[in-house]
């Protein structure tokens, strides 16, 4: 049994009509109806977008034509390029982390005196 089938479509109308009503079944139309219209103008928006976005990304005028270089004369003296000046980077100084000392530092300034705190 398939869709083919009009019984399948009877079918199918009565569930609709016991399912939502005979009242509402007009309105879900409507607003499918309505829905499908807004998706296909959305749709033809978007292939309007796209020829328009083609059109942009397309150049207005050709490139200017390529000519060719005129060869040098002959009898004419060779032209020198001058040397490219080469900049040295910058000189930084290497950045020092500080570490923890591996022998505990001594105490210069002699034994220190112990104050009792506990009272008598």
């Amino acid at each position: 049994m398939g869709l083919e089938n009009p019984k399948a479509w009877v079918i199918i109308a009565i569930a609709a009509i016991v399912l939502f009503g005979y009242k509402k079944l007009p309105d879900m139309s409507r607003s499918v109806g309505r829905s499908l219209r807004i998706f296909k103008t959305e749709m033809q928006g978007l292939n309007e977008d796209e020829a328009t976005r083609k059109a942009a990304e397309t150049p207005a005028t050709p490139p200017p034509p390529v000519v060719p270089p005129t060869p040098a004369p002959q009898n004419a003296a060779p032209v020198v390029q001058p040397e490219a000046v080469t900049e040295t980077p910058p000189v930084v100084p290497p950045v020092v982390t500080p570490t923890a000392p591996s022998e505990p530092i001594a105490d210069t300034n002699g034994p220190k005196p112990h104050i009792n705190t506990s009272a008598s």
